[in-house]
Parts: structure tokens; sequence; C-alpha cells
């Protein structure tokens, strides 16, 4: 196993590596280096080991469950889109009850009067 890179190894296997360095004679870089391991990683492997046990061991890496999963739909339903549309269309109706149209998109979006402004009232 030495020369692997990101070789993921399961709790038990971490442990029993742990276990050989407190058990035996053997230096924990001398252990590291038999097996492989960074002794940064090693040590670090010893002292969540004695902190809390093998559940300190276990990979915090992988699927996890996002925070976001489901916020935003992409696929709305058929409702939700003709809400959506009838939303805009309301908007536009508000707009053009008091004189103006929007002329453009994004950045280039103006309001424009459709109110003749040199009419008389």
């Amino acid at each position: 196993m030495a020369g692997r890179k990101n070789h993921m190894r399961t709790a038990e296997e971490k442990e029993a590596i742990v276990l050989e360095y407190l058990n035996g004679p053997v230096g924990y870089r001398a252990v590291a280096k038999a097996h492989g391991i960074a002794e940064t990683l090693f040590h670090r492997w010893i002292e969540k080991y004695q902190k809390d046990g093998i559940e300190g061991l276990r990979s915090k890496t992988g699927k996890q469950p996002k925070p976001n999963a489901g916020k935003y739909d992409h696929h709305p339903s058929e409702i939700d889109r003709l809400k959506r549309e009838l939303l805009k269309k309301e908007i536009e109706i508000e707009r053009l009850k008091k004189g103006y149209q929007v002329k453009g998109g994004g950045a280039q979006k103006e309001f424009v009067t459709t109110f003749d402004v040199n009419a008389k009232s």
C-alpha cells in the first residue's frame, strides 16, 4: 500500500495501524513509513483516536446531505410556471396603468413613458 496516493482507509484499518503504534515498541515515524502514511496525518490519527476512539477515525468526507438540496427547483411544475407568468403580466399591467413601458433588458433596461409629455391634458 506504500506509495498509493489518496488511499482511503476504513476506520478499522486506521485503528489497527494506530494500535500497532500504541501497543508496539516502534515509533510513530517508523509505523507511518511502513504503511506509506504521511507523519503529520498519522499523528492526527493518533490524536483523534485518543480523543474520540474509532469514531474519530471515521471519514468526514464523501457524500453529505447538501443544505440547499431541493431549494432551487430547476424543473418547476406547470402550475408554478403559470403563476410566474401571471405575476409578470400583472406587473406589466400596473406599469402600463402608470404610463411606463420597459424597453431593453438587463443592464440596458429603461422605463419609457407612454404618455405624450407635450400633450395638453
